[in-house]
């Protein structure tokens, strides 16, 4: 099985700056993805950046130049999020997402993708 964690949210003012982690547990060796995502009380859940096992990034047009991902670079089964010049509108809950990826048989029987809790992101004016 998969386990998501995420930590690190909390509230702020606008201009300032969190750092979102998540570590993935898991007794499976399976490659996977991770990805962080948003949802604000009343709106859908949003893509906000992803990481392929191949070390690429994905950011949504919002994220772009204030928000960066990144793999620990000593423990592979964790990410950072790091949220820079927050504003008001970014106030939601954040989850980390892992995708399995990987063509293995045995990563077959697994669930395609798991969720954390998520941790809250909170942005006064």
């Amino acid at each position: 099985q998969v386990q998501v964690l995420e930590s690190g949210g909390g509230s702020v003012q606008a201009g300032g700056s969190l750092t979102l982690s998540c570590a993935v547990s898991t007794d499976s060796s399976c490659n996977y993805d991770m990805s962080w995502y948003r949802q604000a009380p009343g709106k859908e859940r949003e893509f906000i950046s992803s990481l392929d096992t191949d070390g690429t990034k994905h950011y949504a047009d919002f994220a772009k130049g204030r928000f960066t991902i990144s793999r620990d670079s000593r423990d592979s089964t964790k990410n950072t999020l790091q949220l820079n010049s927050l504003q008001p509108e970014d106030t939601a809950m954040y989850y980390c997402k892992v995708d399995i990826d990987d063509p293995r048989l045995m990563c077959s029987s697994l669930p395609p993708n798991y969720w954390g809790q998520g941790t809250q992101v909170t942005v006064s004016s």
